[in-house]
């Protein structure tokens, strides 16, 4: 499923079996998860030249490996995640910062993706999946890492805010609680399903994003595109408090008073994310007993999965399955 040009629907296309290059592999994709990202993508919030296939958050199988493959082979289950392949040699990259690096790759955005039946990706940056239905362990693959490192920013502090209660907050709520935080869950306000759903992945409060929470925060992570939401999380959180925002892509940041932000407040981002990070979640994914909720479509019906997401649909996450 092909995005020709940004804000046209996607269309189907056949096309010769890709065959991989120096340290990539072919993978057969099981599943592919559908991600706001994606949206930010085929919308054209994010700039791109030329056609893509969309989708990183790919399970499959090694079908082919390349020259100077190692550690994979045939058959082996893998995941594939946003960052698609980094320079290795800028200071980010040297310096451990590779989620920063100056000449990146992106799975579905600037390298073609996992809307597909087959998928090229660079050895490197694939990773060996454990036991999990396909369907399942795809929104772990950008949900769950983005999710991840957006946690591990907003520091050690117990209550938590999440605004925009979607794939990543159902998955990172579940590791929150695991670790002993409470996660107060914000959504669009009047909706009370999504208000359901938080509290069945363990929020121990959820309200519409107009609605105070019960007690102070400590830190809040937005999740939703919504640049309106930064002065009101900021609203919400301790003195020292921290807010994370945590997309790609977020409307504009209204002004706001700056009493706001004293008192050590701080706003900060999440970009991208390291195969650091990849390697600690998909540990601690399981051991934290984290079940994503998916709603299955076939691959030709992609258009479908990011109409609903757009329109705030779903609840949990989408997933294509070629």
């Amino acid at each position: 499923m092909v995005s020709r040009q940004p804000a046209e629907a996607l269309v189907l296309e056949e096309r010769e079996t890709p065959r991989p290059g120096s340290g990539e592999i072919l993978i057969r994709v099981s599943a592919c998860g559908v991600c706001r990202t994606d949206l930010h993508v085929v919308d054209g919030d994010l700039p791109r030249v030329g056609p893509v296939i969309p989708g990183h958050e790919i399970v499959g199988v090694v079908e082919e490996v390349g020259p100077g493959v190692e550690g994979l082979a045939p058959g082996m289950r893998v995941g594939v995640p946003w960052l698609g392949h980094t320079c290795g040699h800028c200071p980010y990259c040297r310096g451990a910062r590779e989620n920063l690096c100056d000449d990146p790759l992106f799975t579905g955005y600037t390298r073609d993706g996992g809307y597909a039946s087959h998928a090229i990706a660079d050895a490197r940056f694939c990773f060996p999946l454990g036991p999990g239905e396909d369907a399942a362990l795809a929104p772990l693959l950008c949900a769950g890492l983005i999710g991840w490192r957006s946690l591990r920013m907003a520091g050690e502090g117990r209550a938590i805010g999440i605004y925009g209660f979607g794939a990543a907050a159902h998955i990172i709520t579940q590791v929150a609680r695991w670790q002993g935080r409470d996660i107060f869950a914000f959504t669009r306000p009047g909706d009370l399903a999504a208000q359901a759903f938080a509290r069945a992945q363990g929020a121990v409060w959820a309200g519409g994003s107009d609605e105070a929470p019960p007690e102070a925060l400590d830190a809040a992570i937005i999740f939703a595109p919504v640049g309106a939401l930064v002065p009101i999380a900021l609203q919400v959180v301790k003195k020292g408090g921290r807010v994370v925002c945590g997309g790609i892509h977020m409307s504009d940041i209204p002004s706001f008073p700056y009493r706001l932000l004293w008192e050590e407040r701080q706003l900060v981002s999440i970009a991208n994310l390291t195969r650091e990070d990849a390697r600690a979640f998909l540990d601690i994914a399981p051991r934290a007993g984290v079940v994503t909720q998916v709603t299955r479509y076939p691959l030709e019906r992609a258009n479908e999965a990011l109409a609903d997401l757009r329109e705030g649909r779903l609840t949990g996450a989408a997933v294509l399955i070629p």
